[in-house]
């Protein structure tokens, strides 16, 4: 049996639409996901009866799918089976986004599950390589994405972010603690007007069971507002949400979707 460990937003739905088993849906208090049922709720400080719940219930695998912050950790409210944990959590709270998200892994892998990757459940959540849209990425929009790929790659080793923004070969943003929305929105007004793309793609050495970068149809319009040209995603390293919103969005704002396959 599988659980869906979910986190808020749409990419849950679209997980539990390409599953094809009974599968138990279990949400962090205050990350309830977009348009799914939540069967079992928890507080961080129980995840060890959370464990102890899922395999009483025959669980052994479980996916990983959905946003959260990093909760607070309320002694007092931690309980017994959670307890051991404490030293791998508090650890994880520690860490920058890829150490803690190994740390949770490892929580769940040493507890007797097997970890399963939202787009192997889901795999049409990953677009084939091209452009599908309208509007197609010039030659300077292709040395832009080389260069962003650049940037995401270093930004990987200190474990900042995902994506970026490059016009004419120059950084313009990047994702930082404040995340992919807060970084195209303070392009809004941006002093040099107009041009360029954005990039993203997964950490060069993240675990790509969790994490895995998502867009859909709302980051298009962020990138329109942020007066870029298009979107440059990696090939089989992000997922799309409403695939075929998110190019219609496109072609009504003129602005191209590149799935890029990486170049050395």
């Amino acid at each position: 049996m599988l659980t869906l460990i979910a986190g808020s937003g749409q990419l849950p739905a679209a997980v539990v639409a390409g599953l094809k088993q009974p599968t138990l849906v279990c949400a962090l208090d205050g990350f309830a996901p977009d348009g799914v049922p939540v069967d079992l709720s928890f507080r961080i400080e129980t995840l060890g009866s959370l464990l102890e719940q899922l395999r009483e219930k025959g669980v052994g695998r479980v996916c990983f799918a959905g946003a959260i912050d990093r909760p607070a950790i309320d002694p007092s409210k931690i309980d017994a089976a959670t307890m051991p944990l404490v030293p791998v959590m508090m650890q994880a709270l520690a860490e920058g986004d890829d150490g803690a998200l190994r740390a949770v892994i490892s929580i769940f892998e040493q507890a007797g599950f097997t970890v399963q990757a939202a787009h192997e459940i889901a795999p049409n959540l990953l677009p084939d390589v091209g452009c599908p849209t309208q509007a197609q990425p010039d030659e300077q929009a292709q040395r832009d994405a080389l260069r962003a790929q650049q940037i995401v790659d270093g930004m990987a080793a200190v474990d900042v972010g995902q994506c970026c923004a490059v016009v004419n070969v120059q950084a313009l943003a990047i994702e930082g603690v404040f995340g992919t929305d807060w970084m195209l929105q303070s392009l809004s007004y941006r002093p040099d007007g107009t041009g360029g793309v954005f990039y993203k793609a997964p950490k060069s050495d993240q675990d790509r069971r969790v994490d895995l970068p998502t867009i859909g149809p709302d980051t298009v319009q962020m990138v329109a507002d942020a007066h870029l040209d298009g979107l440059v995603i990696e090939a089989d390293g992000v997922m799309v949400l409403d695939l075929a919103g998110v190019i219609a969005e496109c072609d009504r704002l003129d602005l191209f979707l590149w799935v890029r396959e990486r170049t050395a």
